[in-house]
């Protein structure tokens, strides 16, 4: 007799499936994600999908040209997955729930426009899997540490990050930091190139959100800012030539945008560009 797959015991079900546990928010260009699932954060399938519902609306919204991921609080950006959810859920719900995070995070690591994860805590686990999804990574200075420590529940990274770790700072690196489960602050993760700035922890959103405004419109053709990240993020995952040909597709689209005449006629009339994000 044919029996129905269980997906998740109903109780964490139940608990989530009402939640919103993405926060969504859009101010001046910048979108805002904030995972808020407290005290840390943690995700389940319900908050992956909301995550993904949410870099859809980013994507089909004109009026934005940042996104910027975050958490909820002061402790954590995100310890990653929810522990109880996976020790409830049966082999075929966690195959499903990885393949999902994969695809949700491909995502977001593919949407033509900048990606800012604003690390307010302590970014572990899958947090750190989100968090290298993003293009940069900027972290508040003494807030928490860094690492995918999954080897401590037998298992490996499995949203990505045995790859895009390895991709920032070389496989020995990434081997050593996986197989050991160390974490590291914030600041020994800038020497590695995990994250590229660290910011005051006074007024740290505020500094998150003059930084993402830079590449908004007026300051920056945000077009040409979404264009060279996924120049970069695509061409570097096929052979050279593959790369340059992604590259001459996307700067025809680029000069055929209003943007790119702005730039030529404020370069040649010696005035400031104003762009329009067009």
């Amino acid at each position: 007799m044919a029996q129905t797959p269980q997906m998740v015991q109903p109780d964490v079900a139940e608990r989530t499936a009402e939640r919103t546990l993405v926060q969504y928010e859009v101010r001046e260009g910048v979108a805002y994600l904030t995972l808020d699932d407290p005290p840390a954060n943690t995700y389940t399938h319900e908050m992956m999908r909301q995550i993904d519902a949410a870099v859809l609306a980013a994507r089909f919204d004109a009026g934005v040209h940042v996104i910027v991921i975050t958490g909820r609080g002061e402790k954590f950006f995100c310890a990653g997955a929810n522990i109880q959810m996976l020790a409830e859920a049966e082999p075929n719900f966690k195959y499903y729930f990885c393949l999902h995070a994969n695809e949700t995070l491909n995502r977001l690591e593919q949407t033509p426009k900048l990606v800012i994860a604003a690390l307010n805590g302590h970014t572990v686990g899958g947090g750190l899997e989100i968090a290298m999804a993003a293009d940069l990574r900027i972290a508040k200075r003494d807030a928490g540490k860094v690492g995918l420590p999954e080897i401590n529940l037998g298992v490996l990274p499995g949203t990505g990050g045995t790859q895009r770790l390895a991709r920032l700072v070389g496989k020995s690196r990434a081997i050593e930091l996986m197989t050991t489960g160390r974490l590291i602050s914030f600041e020994d993760a800038e020497r590695l190139d995990i994250v590229n700035q660290i910011f005051e922890a006074q007024d740290f959103a505020g500094q998150i959100h003059a930084y993402a405004r830079q590449f908004c419109p007026p300051n920056r053709a945000a077009k040409a800012v979404g264009r060279i990240k996924r120049s970069v993020q695509s061409g570097a995952e096929v052979p050279f030539e593959s790369g340059l040909a992604i590259e001459r597709e996307l700067q025809q689209q680029l000069f055929e945008s209003k943007d790119a005449r702005e730039g030529l006629d404020a370069y040649v009339g010696k005035r400031q560009p104003q762009f329009k994000g067009q």
